[in-house]
């Protein structure tokens, strides 16, 4: 039996998560079924302590080399430790993987594998009925389903009966197949992970080579916790290939028509804006400098960077915000390609320096990796609600040009574009990523050498101004008339000294003055610079030409409004869609876009600030559509909204 097989981009985040199916021959005597399937979405989900995050990890790692097209969203604890066992406590890993383009990590998993009570309770209301459900029954005893409410037993009770249920003693198993390593049962309970993994890598066939070869460099100091793991592992696939319970296995090709030619690795966002980073300072012959204190969800991007000296990168982990901004911006004045990263709470401590680096002009990169806030909010979800932050959030006219990444993989692009701009424009630049962005992961060409762009700066190298009586001098503030830059002189050149500080400057001198001519001539400058920054036009996907709605978004909400956009023009609905990477200046085609169609949609994962930026600009009406749960937009919801905006106005 075949079934019908849509267009890749009908495929791609369709509203039926199931996927479609093909069965080929029948299978020899003896032999389980292979079924095809064109994408699947599994969530692994468990206590915060049962490595979830390493199996989903790992899992992803295979289906990347074996060619798939992948995304990802690792959900996190907001606690640092919760209570065992309770709903707090729950931390899972979703991963989407096809044999074509796709855009999100998936509306909701084909396959749970829940390893506790409290995993089954957190995540089941995802769950489509007839999916399958892999439970870990060791942990269904009375103590643990009592303490997330379960009065029942809900393997036995007929609660799951819509669901395709397999009951696994995951623990019992896993202590079974490790009998033999001399460990304590809480030691080999611990591989408990692996054991799903390998059970997980049969029903899809994965690579296996991969994940033996980590387990052995992971634990390479403890060779025997690292061969009880692989055993683990095998005793996972085995599992699966002999119990009668799994009597199908599955494949999804590799999505060879997606990916233009290249080489290919799996990125998370964090990497790819590390990697970026790296590129940047590389691309502009300059050292770069990252001045950071640890915050959640930026952190990674400065465990990163300190892996790199090789490269001429340098890290410095401050004692709090205040100290990485004002390391970061000293590195800045000195000659580098300066950085700082943080999420929301860290901007607001960060204000007043970044303040310090709009008027002093300098280049200067503030990464926002955004997090639920307000306060210090919600640490491992994610949110969009920075952007009127990035935009205002100082005292005075401060201008800040903002820039913000709309997949994983296009943070190391977004990068090295606030990068162009911070160098060409001698300004502080925002780029804002968020939770989702940096955590999730997708493939990821990576670029030739020849194909990024070159970002070198001259610095000011001796006098440009000439005095009434003829002495040469250099002014600090005397402006490239196109760009509107000031020169970037490096502290230690001759006859380079010059004043400098947050006391307002005279034009061109620098010199301190308080005169309100010369103050009102400064701030509009800075403003005018910003304001004439070159970014490209927004590019409008409008296929029929004739549609009237356009929804319009902005960082990581790209993917889940393409994949609505998908879905709408699949059942014979008009819309045209446009993103947004530079949100200041907006791009200069902007208003005529907007001006084009009846009706503007604008999803964003905060109460409509785009929305609240654009109907101010631009004077026309704005339908916002917010959300604020700390978990990125679902495509299908996505999908209601466009249609009941085209049909009902």
């Amino acid at each position: 039996m075949t079934s019908q097989v849509s267009s890749p981009a009908e495929q791609a985040d369709s509203a039926d998560q199931r996927g479609q199916t093909a069965t080929g021959a029948e299978p020899p005597a003896g032999a389980k079924e292979v079924r095809r399937l064109d994408r699947v979405i599994i969530r692994f989900a468990g206590d915060s302590g049962d490595g979830m995050q390493l199996t989903g990890d790992r899992f992803t790692s295979e289906t990347a080399s074996f060619g798939n097209d992948l995304s990802t969203l690792p959900n996190f604890p907001a606690e640092i430790r919760a209570p065992a066992g309770t709903l707090p406590g729950v931390s899972s890993f979703q991963l989407h993987f096809a044999d074509h383009d796709i855009l999100t990590p998936g509306d909701a998993p084909n396959v749970l594998v829940a390893m506790n009570p409290a995993a089954l309770k957190a995540n089941l209301g995802d769950v489509p009925h007839g999916a399958e459900i892999i439970v870990n029954t060791d942990e269904f005893t009375k103590r643990p389903m009592a303490k997330v409410g379960y009065e029942t037993n809900p393997l036995e009770d007929g609660s799951l009966a819509a669901y395709n249920v397999h009951p696994v003693p995951l623990t019992t198993l896993t202590i079974e197949a490790l009998k033999d390593f001399g460990l304590s049962r809480k030691e080999a309970e611990r591989s408990k992970n692996m054991f799903a993994l390998g059970l997980l890598s049969w029903m899809y066939h994965r690579p296996t080579e991969s994940t033996e070869s980590f387990l052995r460099r992971k634990f390479a100091k403890k060779p025997q916790i690292a061969e009880a793991n692989v055993a683990a592992f095998r005793a996972g696939w085995n599992f699966g290939e002999t119990t009668e319970d799994f009597a199908v296995s599955y494949e999804v090709a590799p999505a060879t028509a997606a990916f233009p030619p290249g080489t290919y690795r799996n990125i998370s966002g964090n990497l790819a804006l590390s990697y970026g980073l790296i590129a940047a300072a590389h691309q502009a012959d300059l050292p770069l400098y990252l001045g950071s204190y640890p915050i959640t969800p930026a952190s990674d991007i400065l465990h990163e960077l300190s892996k790199h000296k090789n490269f001429g990168v340098r890290t410095f982990q401050a004692e709090d915000e205040i100290a990485g901004i004002g390391a970061a911006l000293g590195a800045a004045f000195g000659g580098a390609l300066a950085v700082t990263t943080t999420s929301g709470p860290g901007v607001a401590l960060k204000s007043e320096t970044i303040g310090l680096a709009v008027s002093l002009e300098l280049p200067l990169l503030i990464v926002d990796i955004q997090r639920g806030g307000p306060s210090t909010g919600l640490p491992t979800k994610t949110e969009q609600a920075d952007l009127l932050q990035a935009m205002y959030g100082r005292n005075g006219e401060a201008p800040v040009p903002i820039v913000a990444p709309r997949t994983p993989a296009d943070c190391f692009d977004a990068a090295l574009d606030a990068a162009r701009i911070a160098l060409t424009y001698r300004t502080p630049v925002f780029l804002l990523s968020d939770g989702y962005l940096a955590n999730g992961s997708e493939p990821w060409r990576v670029p030739e050498t020849d194909e990024l762009p070159d970002l070198r700066v001259q610095f000011a190298s001796g006098p440009n101004h000439e005095l009434a009586d003829g002495t040469e001098v250099f002014w600090p503030y005397k402006r490239d008339p196109h760009t509107l830059a000031r020169p970037w002189a490096v502290p230690g050149t001759p006859g380079l000294e010059h004043r400098i500080g947050g006391i307002e400057k005279q034009d061109g001198t620098g010199n301190i003055s308080y005169d309100p001519a010369n103050h009102d001539f400064m701030v509009r400058t800075r403003q005018a610079k910003t304001d004439g920054i070159e970014v490209p036009d927004v590019e409008v996907d409008d296929p029929s030409g004739t549609a009237t709605t356009l929804v319009l978004g902005w960082g990581s909400t790209y993917g889940p409004i393409t994949a609505a956009v998908r879905r709408v023009r699949a059942e014979g609905g008009s819309v045209a869609q446009a993103h947004l990477r530079h949100l200041n200046p907006f791009p200069g085609n902007l208003g005529a876009v907007l001006g084009r169609y009846e009706k503007v949609v604008v999803p964003e994962m905060n109460l409509g600030q785009l929305a609240t930026l654009l109907r101010a600009k631009y004077l026309i009406d704005i339908r916002s559509h917010t959300q604020v749960s700390g978990m990125p937009f679902k495509a299908e919801q996505l999908a209601t909204v466009l249609k009941e905006a085209i049909h009902h106005g």
